[in-house]
């Protein structure tokens, strides 16, 4: 029930993104007096969720396949010192809360020893110290769970129903996890505020349970959060079965009308709302419909301990290879900020890039354009980035009339339409190489020019047929 983040690539979606959104030098970011922890869009970076472990005793259907996913060598899995370490790096850098998920992080067997041992950072400024867990092993390991200064639960949880538990998670083990929460919320021993339960809501799976749980509310003070689902290696992912938060809210909203928006913070992932006279809240998750990349404050560090500054990104820098080959603090530091300073303004690969300005007038090796009908944006390539000129917007039904930000809509019963997109390949030559490769001088009757790896001009047309082919990656909506 726990996503395995460190093994999982989502594919690419939109995101929202706004257009005035401008990267920093490093430099400009530097006189500003912003920390390493400070990326070129000034996001402060105040939140480290830590990896403890790949493995789950659970096979979630949204999380990964039902025979697991192949696990990193016990070798390479950081070792509590590590972790500790990391973590003690990060908050002297500014980091003032810490989360430990897996995998599930309670099947580690020093789980609870390495959570009492970043403990003791609460002397250098962190606060809070949270977990992410499915439950089956939390209750007997609370109560030092808590006295080690556990003070942020939460605990994944996407059905109410026992049978339908083992059908989502594959495994038994629902009993445990409603104990679990009952003794949170009941025995007097802890206070969290609030408990906040995760739900990955899947059309068809287990959304007719959304008022189930906003009932809970009424009476408990805990926190539902509906998770919109979303795509990862061996999770069978489809359009058909994601339920967005617009729709979620309007559910709820039909039998609760007075459900309301809730104050917000600065980098909260959750939209929160409350019915008035309920005692707890609601949230939802909107990774896939309705991104929060401008106000992320997040970092990862996977089990086997490469840093990742986004989820939804496969850079990783590893810090376990850096401790192992004798690094200093300061050096871990530098490597963290160099990753830090390379987060882009949002997730969704080619969507990111569109949204970030660039040097029209930097020097080009080799260029290719793509362009497509309906007036879509026309993209130059500079050195692995790229600009974005746009026409006048149409109306088109997939994009908000409002926000005018991409939007998913039923295409179900759409008249099939037909697009042409064109590629062209561009190879710069300085003259004098040009007719060296040629053997003579004459550029005008080159027809083909023949290098160690084989014919260049050739070469370029299938890299532009290539690139023709990849348009609904570049341009994917």
């Amino acid at each position: 029930m726990i996503r395995l983040f460190s093994r999982a690539f989502p594919r690419l979606h939109p995101t929202r993104v706004p257009y005035t959104c401008r990267a920093l030098s490093q430099a400009a970011t530097d006189a500003l007096g912003a920390g390493p922890l400070t990326d070129t869009f000034m996001r402060r970076h105040t939140y480290l969720r830590v990896s403890l472990t790949e493995r789950c005793n659970l096979r979630c259907q949204y999380c990964m396949p039902e025979e697991g996913v192949p696990l990193s060598p016990t070798s390479q899995i950081m070792t509590s010192d590590e972790i500790y370490r990391v973590c003690k790096v990060f908050v002297a850098s500014g980091v003032t809360k810490i989360r430990f998920t897996g995998g599930e992080p309670l099947v580690r067997k020093d789980a609870e020893d390495i959570i009492e041992h970043v403990g003791t950072l609460r002397a250098q400024g962190l606060r809070d110290i949270g977990l992410t867990t499915n439950a089956l092993l939390l209750e007997r390991k609370l109560p030092r769970l808590y006295k080690a200064g556990l003070n942020s639960l939460n605990i994944s949880l996407d059905t109410l129903r026992k049978d339908r538990f083992t059908n989502v998670t594959r495994r038994l083990g629902f009993e445990k996890v409603i104990s679990a929460i009952d003794t949170v919320l009941h025995s007097g021993r802890y206070h969290f505020s609030p408990l906040k339960i995760n739900c990955v809501v899947m059309r068809d799976v287990n959304d007719d349970e959304l008022l189930d749980f906003v009932a809970l509310t009424e009476k408990e003070d805990v926190e539902i959060r509906f998770i919109e689902y979303m795509p990862f290696d061996g999770n069978k992912w489809k359009d058909s079965k994601m339920v967005g938060f617009i729709e979620m809210k309007e559910r709820i909203r039909k039998r609760y009308p007075t459900l309301a928006r809730s104050p917000a913070g600065p980098n909260d992932t959750s939209k929160t709302y409350h019915i008035p006279g309920f005692k707890g809240r609601i949230g939802f998750i909107s990774s896939m419909s309705d991104a929060f990349c401008s106000t992320c404050n997040r970092l990862r560090v996977t089990a086997d301990g490469n840093l990742k500054v986004c989820l939804f990104g496969n850079n990783e820098v590893s810090l376990r290879d850096a401790m192992r080959s004798g690094s200093s603090d300061a050096e871990l530091l530098a490597l963290i900020g160099g990753a830090v300073k390379n987060k882009k303004a949002a997730h969704a690969g080619m969507m990111t890039i569109m949204y970030m300005s660039r040097d029209k007038n930097e020097g080009l090796t080799h260029s290719f354009t793509v362009s497509r009908k309906r007036n879509a944006p026309l993209l130059k390539f500079a050195r692995g980035m790229c600009t974005t000129s746009r026409s006048p917007a149409p109306v088109l039904s997939h994009v908000d009339h409002i926000t005018n930000m991409p939007t998913m809509v039923d295409v179900s019963k759409k008249t099939v339409t037909t697009r042409t997109a064109v590629g062209r390949s561009i190879i710069h030559f300085p003259l004098g190489v040009l007719q060296q490769l040629a053997g003579h001088d004459d550029i005008n009757n080159v027809q083909e020019i023949k290098g160690r790896k084989g014919p260049i001009f050739s070469t370029a047309i299938v890299a532009g047929t290539l690139a023709v082919k990849s348009t609904s990656q570049l341009i994917p909506f």
